[in-house]
């Protein structure tokens, strides 16, 4: 599997085209906005987006999914149901943050922990992980040592909990009972700035090293 990340919008979100080398099969994970940017990366890669991949529902990670989907003719996957309720507040999260019209949506797929995601060769496991908000899902490539992490993770920080239904001790079980265990070699992608790997962040993150 192959990825290309484009910081999207002033939040400067890590939306990520994942795709298939061997099909070009591609998928558009967390589209917050700028959807033409998005758009032409995939044109310039030459791959083809089957489906739209949704770690969870603030706004700056699922703003313009509805928009996308519709543009291209594909569906939406995740996040899991628990943030039934931020996708359905799209709106208003789109009118507190700029006053830009975003539209509500329910996946066509809601994703729940054991779920796999596919797209031409490529399978990613899906892995529940609250805390951030309710249904906060990661999707892991076991066979590239890939994580697409959303939110719950940073280089050397972790997901905000104040929003509402954030939990900060979820949060810290969701990283260190189902991200530590894939493994120190793997790299992720988080929702905004550098990647890392776990293993860099099991030994200098002050909020979830080992040593904390």
């Amino acid at each position: 599997m192959k990825y290309h990340v484009i910081p999207v919008t002033p939040f400067q979100q890590n939306c990520s085209i994942l795709w298939c080398e061997k099909t070009r099969a591609a998928v558009v994970v967390d589209p917050g906005g700028e959807l033409e940017r998005i758009i032409a990366a995939a044109t310039q890669l030459e791959v083809k987006v089957a489906k739209l991949l949704i770690t969870h529902g603030h706004l700056d990670h699922a703003g313009g999914a509805a928009s996308l989907a519709a543009r291209l003719g594909v569906p939406i996957e995740g996040p899991e149901e628990g943030d039934r309720f931020w996708l359905e507040q799209l709106p208003q999260q789109g009118q507190m943050f700029g006053g830009s019209r975003v539209d509500a949506f329910i996946p066509d797929r809601w994703l729940k922990d054991g779920d796999v995601v596919s797209f031409g060769e490529v399978n990613l496991d899906v892995l529940h992980c609250p805390g951030h908000t309710p249904g906060h899902v990661v999707f892991f490539d076991a066979a590239d040592r890939l994580a697409i992490v959303g939110d719950v993770l940073f280089q050397g920080s972790i997901g905000r909990t104040d929003l509402p239904r954030g939990d900060h001790d979820a949060l810290i079980r969701s990283i260190r009972s189902k991200l530590w265990p894939l493994g120190d070699d793997v790299t992720f992608i988080s929702g905004h700035g550098p990647m890392s790997t776990f293993g860099e962040e099991r030994r200098d993150n002050p909020f979830v090293g080992d040593w904390t």
